[in-house]
């Protein structure tokens, strides 16, 4: 519903051009909006007026006029003194009309995205809606999601929405009060890196607007607008497999996610059962740091024995023996490459279970 700030506004502006005096009424008689702090309305007047079969009347020098919203009769305008007091009254209710249409037609295409996101529609209702709406079904999409220590400020959706202000295309909405999405129209030759760059500039404008440190996670760019929910989904996981094993980036791409996408959909009965198998008694936990730091390390240099113990700043062979000692404590010899995938894959199951378990709190 349109708000009675805007329809405050309306005849404020109205009345500085034409000196006429406006007011706005409900069907109840009571005042809406008024540019005369002293207007009496007399409700026997107004139901009388709203009552009759006449969209216009005029009652003891003041000009009455039925403001309709899709042929239901939803505001009366009052219009006082001044010159050429019925067309300014005919020209206000006209002006009211079109904000509703306006305003509704806002209200139905962010009600139709956020059930379009969500899976909530019917494929054929998909189409109609958009085709009714005047939202092109065709083109190239990519689904956003944003998450900033102030995602429920108001302000920063309205930072959002002045970051893509220009595009008329692309949509602002929310579906609950942690999350920002936004709904980007690309180019037919927008590639992954032009999505990657947009992502860069809403976090930069964010956090020079000092709204918190911001994530962006963003899924697969879709041909077609029944494709939209699939890139949400994409970004919602994104957004979460990268809080997981990517908790240094603020910027995620559901492509960058590799095995973290496949072990975030494992069940964690599964993990716990994995891991078992592979440290029996043992877990990646139980291990020191110097041992962790030093199996990470080896993993950043692909393995490579010279090019690890040069940047842990160790002799080679003080590598070697907290790789032989690892080897005797798990049975898994880490210059081994199918040994070494094992390994990396259950630290990323541990993280993964870990994880889980924060969100059962």
């Amino acid at each position: 519903m349109i708000s009675n700030l805007v329809l405050q506004d309306t005849v404020n502006g109205i009345k500085a051009i034409s000196k006429c005096d406006l007011s706005i009424v409900g069907l109840d008689g009571n005042v809406i909006a008024s540019t005369r702090d002293d207007i009496t309305v007399i409700r026997s007047d107004i139901v009388s007026f709203a009552e009759s079969q006449a969209d216009t009347q005029e009652i003891r020098d003041t000009c009455y006029f039925k403001v309709y919203d899709d042929y239901q009769l939803e505001f009366i305008v009052i219009a006082q003194g001044g010159d050429d007091t019925a067309m300014v009254g005919k020209m206000t209710a006209f002006q009211i009309h079109n904000l509703l249409i306006a305003y509704k037609e806002h209200f139905d295409k962010d009600n139709f995205i956020k059930n379009l996101l969500l899976d909530n529609l019917l494929l054929v209702d998909v189409y109609n809606r958009a085709k009714r709406l005047h939202i092109a079904t065709d083109v190239r999409r990519v689904v956003y999601i944003l998450e900033s220590e102030q995602s429920k400020d108001y302000s920063t959706l309205e930072a959002v929405k002045n970051i893509f202000s220009r595009s008329k295309n692309d949509f602002i909405t929310a579906v609950d009060e942690k999350n920002i999405i936004i709904i980007k129209e690309l180019g037919p030759d927008d590639d992954a890196a032009e999505m990657a760059r947009i992502a860069e500039s809403v976090t930069s404008a964010l956090e020079e607007g000092e709204h918190g440190a911001v994530h962006v996670a963003y899924g697969s760019a879709v041909p077609e607008i029944k494709e939209v929910s699939r890139s949400y989904k994409e970004a919602r996981m994104a957004l979460d497999v990268g809080k997981i094993f990517f908790e240094n980036q603020n910027i995620i791409a559901y492509s960058q996610l590799g095995i973290g996408r496949l072990i975030y959909q494992l069940p964690i009965p599964l993990c716990k059962m994995f891991i078992r198998e592979i440290f029996t008694e043992k877990s990646p936990d139980d291990f020191d740091e110097e041992t962790l730091a030093t199996i990470n390390k080896f993993f950043e240099n692909s393995l490579n024995v010279s090019e690890t113990s040069r940047q842990l700043y160790i002799h080679r062979n003080t590598l070697v023996y907290r790789l032989d000692k690892l080897q005797k404590s798990t049975g898994l010899d880490l210059r081994v490459f199918d040994d070494a995938i094992t390994f990396k894959i259950a630290l990323m199951v541990v993280k993964y279970m870990k994880y889980m378990e924060t969100l059962e709190y």
